[in-house]
């Protein structure tokens, strides 16, 4: 059962696939945003195309755990996703996936502007994996 990660922001979407056993995350690719109704297009060929059983969407609580703005932007936008797509929609707690990733591509040697263009992609793919171990019992929870 393979599973899409979206790291939704406000200029691209982040997309990550896991294999299909639901183990290892992958990173997919970026989706530049356009509008709504094209979004949700481009994400439903997708999720057919990779024969995707379920959508996970990354949640950015404040470090305190509350939800702010953002987070009510990130529900509203996977109850469209749901509702686009057919495919049960999960929310998992993306607090630092985005500073990690970059961290990463750092490490990687990465230059500044390619980075910002993969960050989205590498944030998708972490927070996906955190999912991933979760429900194995393999890590924290979300």
């Amino acid at each position: 059962m393979r599973i899409l990660a979206i790291d939704p922001g406000t200029v691209r979407l982040g997309l990550a696939l896991s294999d299909p056993s639901g183990t290892i995350a992958q990173p997919l690719s970026v989706l530049a945003r356009r509008s709504e109704p094209e979004d949700l297009k481009a994400l439903t060929e997708l999720v057919e195309r990779h024969e995707v059983a379920m959508i996970v969407i990354g949640l950015p609580r404040l470090m305190d755990g509350r939800l702010d703005a953002a987070a009510q932007q990130a529900q509203a936008f996977g109850a469209q996703v749901a509702r686009a797509t057919g495919r049960p929609v999960a929310y998992w707690d993306e607090r630092l996936t985005s500073v990690a990733a970059e961290r990463y591509l750092i490490e990687q040697g990465k230059r500044r502007n390619k980075r910002r263009q993969e960050i989205d992609r590498m944030a998708a793919t972490l927070l996906l994996q955190g999912y991933l171990d979760y429900r194995a019992g393999r890590g924290p929870g979300g």
